[in-house]
């Protein structure tokens, strides 16, 4: 099953590509390797919720910020490769995920947080979509942001 499949299953659709808050490109290609630059959990084009995990966000409710930022995430990959969902298919594997958490400073679960761009990454992939990771607690996130997800993949060689 490819990747667009996989995402009408989960009744998701890639989102339109956020457009950057500042300057920088949504994502970059290199060789065979897609850099994303940090999504935030946009939702037509504005966040659900801001402020610090821990606080006035809860750890469930940024777990699902982290999946919303992963799928934009895709987006950015899925836009830069000039195709829909269909484009996702190139994709050989998830080498990076790195996931940002603004914390209250006595929060400290932020790898089950990052779980939820980490799970929506293998829903939608595969075993294409296991990677490595880092679950970062940070201070403040751009728009005071709760969660920011950036991916690096590898895609299949073109001849």
């Amino acid at each position: 099953m490819g990747a667009a499949a996989r995402l009408a299953a989960l009744g998701l659709e890639l989102p339109a590509v956020a457009p950057p808050v500042a300057a920088y490109v949504p994502a970059v290609r290199t060789g065979d390797h897609v850099y994303t630059s940090g999504q935030l959990p946009f939702v037509a084009g504005a966040l659900p919720a801001t402020g610090k995990v821990g606080g006035s966000v809860t750890p469930e409710e940024a777990t699902g910020y982290a999946r919303t930022a992963a799928l934009n995430a895709l987006a950015a990959v899925a836009g830069l490769l000039g195709g829909g969902a269909d484009a996702l298919d190139s994709i050989v594997r998830v080498v990076k995920v790195v996931g940002f958490v603004a914390s209250d400073p006595s929060f400290t679960g932020q790898p089950g947080v990052v779980n939820g761009a980490s799970l929506l990454l293998h829903e939608v992939l595969g075993d294409a979509g296991i990677h490595a990771r880092s679950a970062v607690g940070v201070a403040v996130l751009p728009l005071d942001a709760p969660v920011e997800v950036e991916i690096v993949v590898e895609l299949a060689p073109t001849a």
